[in-house]
């Protein structure tokens, strides 16, 4: 049995919380793809943050509380998801361009910066959808698309 096969949900059977964060994701990504940088930036990192805490919903078992060290939700999914865990490593890594960008930093980011994360937000959502056993959603029309109208998720990542 593959490891994708290990983690089949069956999509009805999802918590209602998991939906939730699906919701709360797809709607930081349409504020994202209207939002001026630096404000764009932080939007599609908290919609991917999002996304990651719907899988961790449905997939994560709690360890017992005196056993469990506190962890963010990167590192979460690298463990419950590691078929992710290049997508926590990278998102993780853009955890501090968000902070400075939610506190109205304009050179936190730049435009081509925030334009990517949305982009990739908008993939990573689909991959968890994928992974719960839901259709992903169609990549959301804007800022998406990348120049010349070619797909720009992040390369070797699915």
């Amino acid at each position: 049995m593959t490891q994708q096969q290990t983690h089949q949900v069956n999509p009805y059977a999802l918590p209602a919380t998991t939906h939730s964060y699906l919701a709360r994701s797809a709607e930081s990504l349409s504020e994202a793809v209207t939002a001026e940088v630096p404000r764009r930036y932080a939007c599609a990192h908290v919609a991917a943050l999002r996304a990651a805490a719907a899988l961790l919903a449905a997939r994560a078992r709690p360890a017992p509380a005196r056993r469990r060290p506190q962890k963010n939700a990167w590192v979460l999914l690298a463990e419950v998801a590691p078929e992710l865990s290049e997508w926590a490593s990278f998102f993780a890594a853009g955890a501090a361009k968000r902070a400075a960008a939610e506190a109205g930093s304009s050179r936190a980011v730049t435009e081509r910066e925030a334009d990517d994360l949305v982009r990739d937000a908008d993939r990573v959502l689909g991959v968890v959808e994928q992974a719960l056993g839901l259709v992903p959603h169609l990549p959301h029309p804007g800022r998406i698309a990348a120049p010349g109208g070619r797909w720009s998720g992040r390369a070797g990542v699915a």
